[in-house]
């Protein structure tokens, strides 16, 4: 399919979480994915994670699947692999036989802990791994345990994104100078990149060690979720000086003192119980028909249903539907290329693949010397 990483190959291992999702995003923009997945294994059918993939079964634990394997590695762009660290090696599948094989090979790595480290061949999953970057503790209401943030922060955010920016950087640098690297992206580290700001705030006096206390957290009584008198929600963000003047002239508070202190932290839990209030006075709907597409910063907490019947989201094709599956359109948007969403997952003709990935390489730029 077209987009501009239109005529990247790249070879993915099938796994869990971010490595589909970062191969996911290559095939969203135009890469050619061929998934190496396990033998007998079932593609599942509603897991919209492995779209716009060519799926090739193989046993590597058997000599003539790896070298079927390597194969399509030695005439492919990227590598990308989410297994503990030394599985690829016993395979016989490690960056040194790869890089031997394709030298310009960007080899990307998915771990939670990374592949060094005291717990580098530890087991775990995306709660454990943002526990040590501080993002897990930050998460939460005033008093209460930390909140489990799905997996965002450490499969989706701090692990494939950063994955796929590692790999994109590599494969940049592999294009100028003919060789490739491995990109070790584990999500521990990437949770702590994700902390960047609220480290920064806390070195500055401006972020403090307890939830729900603080400027972003929930703390501000003009920074929280709110319930409605219909037992659902709304997200108030006005921060910006005339943001927050704008919030309180359509609410009715512009001519009440109480609410003149904004940052003074103090005030804050005073001030979320007065607003809590005044927010049970009218349905979620209600306070949207004053509120939202205004600068008050007022918007709606849909659930997963309601997004994807919003005004907003239908106007831009954030949500379509493709292959009897309703799920996020591909992003972010190109002004020289039209939104195309990939289809299911689909076997592979490897003969037919191999051919076409050796006639690519063979009309690539050449390596220098």
């Amino acid at each position: 399919m077209g987009g501009p990483l239109n005529g990247l190959k790249v070879v993915e291992m099938e796994g869990i979480g971010p490595g589909p999702f970062c191969a996911m995003v290559l095939a969203d923009l135009g890469a050619e994915v061929l998934r190496i997945g396990r033998e007998g294994k079932a593609q599942d059918p509603h897991d919209v994670l492995a779209r716009g993939r060519k799926v090739l079964a193989l046993n590597l634990r058997d000599a003539d699947g790896c070298a079927r394997a390597l194969e399509f590695i030695g005439r492919a762009d990227v590598l990308i692999e989410g297994f503990r660290p030394g599985v690829m090696e016993r395979l016989g599948l490690g960056p040194d036989v790869c890089l031997a094989r394709n030298p310009a090979l960007v080899y990307g790595r998915m771990t939670g802990w990374g592949q060094s480290g005291p717990l580098a061949r530890a087991a775990g999953h995306d709660i454990n791994y943002i526990a040590i970057s501080g993002a897990l503790h930050a998460i939460g209401q005033a008093g209460q345990r930390p909140s489990v943030p799905l997996n965002y922060v450490g499969d989706f955010g701090g692990g494939a994104m950063l994955l796929a920016v590692g790999v994109l950087s590599a494969l940049h640098e592999a294009r100028s100078t003919g060789k490739g690297q491995v990109v070790d992206a584990a999500m521990s580290d990437g949770a702590a990149l994700l902390s960047s700001m609220m480290y920064g705030l806390k070195a500055s006096g401006r972020w403090s060690n307890e939830r729900g206390e603080n400027l972003l957290d929930g703390g501000a009584h003009f920074y929280d979720v709110y319930a409605c008198a219909d037992g659902k929600f709304l997200a108030v963000g006005a921060i910006e000086p005339q943001f927050y003047a704008e919030f309180r002239r359509l609410c009715g508070l512009a001519e009440n003192p109480e609410f003149d202190p904004q940052m003074d932290s103090r005030w804050w839990p005073s001030l979320k119980v007065r607003l809590a209030d005044l927010f049970l006075t009218r349905t979620r709907e209600q306070w949207c028909a004053l509120l939202e597409g205004t600068d008050a910063c007022v918007a709606p907490v849909l659930d997963w249903d309601e997004s994807v019947q919003h005004r907003h989201n239908v106007a831009r094709g954030t949500f379509v539907r493709a292959d009897g599956l309703t799920q996020p359109a591909p992003a972010p948007r190109f002004s020289n290329h039209a939104l195309r969403v990939p289809g299911r997952p689909q076997a592979a003709d490897e003969q037919d693949l191999l051919e076409r990935w050796k006639a690519a390489r063979e009309d690539m730029w050449e390596t220098p010397s």
